[in-house]
């Protein structure tokens, strides 16, 4: 089962699910900011469903960490702290280096040529100073996990990255362009042609740390 984050296109299969991938989206692209408080009413009126799918994808996106359900308050979108932050990175390290060593059997010559494609999309995009950049590195990694075949381990790297991504927006707002960025997904795709499973494994997990320094000068300072 193939479950994409990086792309928007998404079909449901229940309300709650829409709902949730709705949701999902929105807080990927920072349509709600931390703090903000979301009205199930609303949200329902916008999708066009009623209020309970909507509570249950809030139940879906507190267990993700994504907001937080407040008594008298309802459901608010949470933030990350530094540490949070930092944690968040060690654990995608943790989860991405898995993946890696479950995907790379299962990669083939039409593999590594899709990866290719990918990174020169994304390259393009950081040579147009677009935040689409993000949008493309998201599809470079949602591709190689999704050769997995694990939903449940896509889905927990998936909210991983769903709470970093607006960060990752923001540290794209104070760069021309991700200068080492190509040379990093370069090496990755080097490091699974290797065949030397503990390597890419390795290569994988430094990739994710190394962005986690980047961010942490981008994070709020009233929230360190």
């Amino acid at each position: 089962m193939a479950i994409s984050y990086a792309s928007t296109a998404h079909v449901a299969s229940t309300a709650e699910e829409e709902a949730y991938t709705y949701l999902q989206q929105a807080l990927r692209f920072s349509r709600y900011k931390p703090g903000d408080r979301l009205i199930p009413e609303e949200i329902a009126a916008e999708i066009g469903m009623s209020r309970m799918p909507v509570r249950e994808a809030f139940r879906r996106l507190a267990a993700d960490g994504l907001v937080t359900l407040r008594p008298n308050r309802g459901c608010v979108v949470a933030g990350l702290t530094l540490d949070e932050l930092n944690e968040t990175f060690e654990i995608r390290s943790v989860l991405e280096g898995l993946a890696v060593r479950i995907v790379m059997p299962r990669l083939t010559l039409e593999s590594f040529e899709e990866l290719d494609r990918l990174l020169l999309r994304m390259e393009r995009a950081g040579e147009t100073g677009s935040s689409d950049w993000v949008l493309r590195h998201q599809e470079f990694h949602a591709f190689l996990y999704e050769i997995s075949g694990r939903p449940k381990l896509i889905r927990q790297i998936a909210a991983l990255h769903v709470a970093i991504e607006p960060y990752m927006r923001i540290w794209f707002d104070y760069v021309d362009k991700p200068l080492s960025a190509r040379e990093e997904h370069q090496n990755l795709i080097d490091a699974f042609r290797s065949g030397d499973v503990a390597e890419a494994e390795r290569v994988m997990q430094e990739h994710v740390l190394c962005t986690a320094s980047l961010l942490a000068d981008f994070a709020s300072p009233s929230r360190r």
